[in-house]
Parts: structure tokens; C-alpha cells; sequence
């Protein structure tokens, strides 16, 4: 039996096909033969109409949703060429996202597979715990994570968050109560914010202009 061998991650390859080999006539290196025995996961999405634009959800072939975008200009946001248009898989995460602009659901319960690093995973884990109607600064975020000097790596994490809205970065602003930048402009930003200090159990304090 040939020895086996970690390669990139969870792909599992066979020691012996760690060489170069000729595959219908191409020269593979290592790094191929990670390709070709990594799994191939299909990726499926929807549209959701928004009050504040296009959004595109992004789901795997286990259930969980693992990008939300943004619209950009208006236009709905990125939809890889590979992705398979599938509401039907999506009907849950497009159910609560209506319960969500109708000031009906606070707390989002659809499984979340976002892709990142550890340091990033934690950041967004964070993010999950800002109730709704509620804000933070980075630096709460870079206490609230044990790392209060790494504000800026926290601030990166947080724009590289691929759920928008569900996993709740829009949250996090200022220190001194502005707006800060946001994927999907600040207008949005703004729109969300107002939208949940409307309908969030105890009225909080009005954002800076």
C-alpha cells in the first residue's frame, strides 16, 4: 500500500504520485496532483430583492450559506460562472432575510459556512455576538477577541467578511460613533442601521451624521 501524504489542506494524495507525471500529454507538478484529487463542491445561488438592492446569496451542496453579497452600483454582485441558480436550495436563508427587512426577525438561525482563515474566522464568530441594534468600534472588536493591538488586521477581517448582512460587520463603526467604510457603501450601511435601531427592543443612541 503506498504511504499517504497531506497536501494543501484535506487533500489526500498517495506519496508515489508526489512526482511529476505526464497526464494526456501535460507535465503535471505536485501542485497539479493536489488539484486533481481535491473534491469539487458545488456551489448554488439566488437573488433577494432588497430595500437596499440586489442581493446575492451563495450556498454549498451541504446546506450552508457561504457568501452573502452586496450590490455594487445598484447591479447585483458577484455570480462566479460555475454556480448553479437554485432558489429552491435557498428558500430558508431568502424566508428569514424577508422576516429581516420586515422588522419581524432579529437573530438570523441559517447555517453559515464562511471560508477564511482562523484569525479571520474569529473576528466574524465575534461579529455574530453584536446584537441587534447594537454597535461597536474596531477596538471593542480587537478587545472583544483578545488582540487589542491587531486593530487594523481586525478591521481587514472585518471587510473580508463574505456573508454581509447575516454575519453582522455593518455593525462595527467609529469610535466616536461615525460611519466607517462598508461593502456595500454607506448609504446601505446607514439604511441597516436605522432599520434595526427601529425595530430593536430598546431605543439606542442615534448614530453622528
Amino acid at each position: 500500500m503506498a504511504s499517504l501524504a497531506v497536501v494543501r489542506g484535506d487533500v489526500v494524495v498517495a506519496q508515489s504520485e508526489l512526482n511529476s507525471a505526464i497526464v494526456d500529454g501535460r507535465l503535471l507538478l505536485p501542485r497539479d496532483h493536489a488539484r486533481l484529487h481535491q473534491k469539487v463542491n458545488p456551489m448554488f445561488y439566488d437573488f433577494f430583492d432588497s430595500p437596499i438592492g440586489p442581493l446575492v446569496l451563495v450556498g454549498d451542496d451541504d446546506g450552508a450559506l457561504t457568501q452573502l453579497h452586496l450590490p455594487k452600483g445598484g447591479e447585483p454582485g458577484h455570480v462566479a460562472p460555475e454556480w448553479k441558480r437554485a432558489p429552491a436550495r435557498l428558500r430558508e436563508t431568502r424566508a428569514q432575510i424577508a422576516a429581516y427587512f420586515a422588522g419581524k426577525l432579529l437573530t438570523f438561525d441559517v447555517p453559515l459556512a464562511p471560508r477564511g482563515t482562523e484569525f479571520q474566522r474569529t473576528v466574524w464568530d465575534e461579529l455574530l455576538r453584536i446584537p441587534y441594534g447594537d454597535t461597536i468600534s474596531y477596538a471593542d472588536l480587537a478587545r472583544r477577541i483578545g488582540k487589542p493591538s491587531a486593530m487594523r488586521a481586525v478591521g481587514a477581517a472585518n471587510g473580508a467578511n463574505p456573508i454581509a448582512l447575516i454575519v453582522p460587520c455593518h455593525r462595527v463603526i467609529g469610535a466616536d460613533g461615525t460611519l466607517t467604510g462598508y461593502g456595500g457603501g454607506l448609504p446601505a450601511k446607514r439604511w441597516l442601521l436605522d432599520h434595526e435601531r427601529r425595530y430593536a427592543p430598546a431605543p439606542l443612541l442615534e448614530l453622528r451624521p
